[in-house]
């Protein structure tokens, strides 16, 4: 008989693991779609050395898994800080697993970005640059406003899988919401009470954030 009467004195501890999670994610996505933008750009630019270099690394980050991506980091920002500084500089789990996540997820959201702006007819590029606008003028002010628009219930998408990919920050031992869910059900005993809560948290979270989804969809589209 499943008894989850432990759960309520241990929300204090969930409810900072749920924090970490949750500043991971909204961070991860904030930085990924920045970087991603850069890439989008740089892929779709005349520029062939530019567009090369946006292309590999997408297609890198696309073929090898997130997990792998956290743990590399978790021992190469240190390493890379050592080699920029000349001395040790203390990373924590926090910082590696972020930097992991915005540099995995601006793969994803280069390609979002990407077909966003591919999306924008080509006419107004032209009329921008008749009225005199720069490149960057026109990107800035006409193409990508749009273009977020249209993209917004992908971007949306995107996050979701991502709140859900940070439960594989254990591996380097840092306290999300999953492994303080984990932690404590040991402690008590009751692990599967602990997974049980946990796994309906994340479904709740992921459930509502996929109907506010549905919803942009179907404003945007009229």
């Amino acid at each position: 008989m499943m008894d989850f009467s432990a759960i309520v004195p241990a929300l204090p501890g969930l409810w900072d693991g749920l924090l970490m999670t949750l500043q991971l994610m909204v961070m991860g996505v904030l930085g990924g779609v920045v970087l991603g933008t850069l890439l989008a750009l740089m892929r779709l630019s005349h520029n062939r050395l530019l567009a090369t270099i946006a292309a590999t690394y997408v297609n890198y980050f696309r073929s090898i898994p997130l997990l792998l991506v956290i743990t590399w980091f978790y021992f190469a920002v240190p390493f890379i800080l050592r080699w920029i500084t000349g001395e040790d500089t203390p990373v924590g789990a926090f910082a590696s697993c972020l930097v992991a996540f915005v540099m995995f997820e601006a793969a994803y959201f280069c390609e979002i970005v990407r077909a966003g702006i591919q999306a924008i007819p080509r006419g107004q590029m032209g009329a921008a640059q008749a009225l005199g606008m720069s490149y960057g003028q026109t990107m800035r002010l006409i193409i990508l406003p749009q273009a977020f628009r249209k993209m917004t219930p992908l971007l949306l998408q995107q996050s979701i899988i991502l709140f859900q990919d940070t439960s594989l920050v254990y591996t380097v031992g840092l306290m999300d919401f999953l492994n303080a869910a984990r932690s404590r059900g040991d402690i008590i005993g009751q692990p599967h009470e602990f997974l049980i809560f946990a796994g309906l948290v994340y479904f709740t979270i992921s459930f509502a954030a996929a109907q506010v989804v549905k919803l942009l969809q179907k404003r945007l589209a009229v």
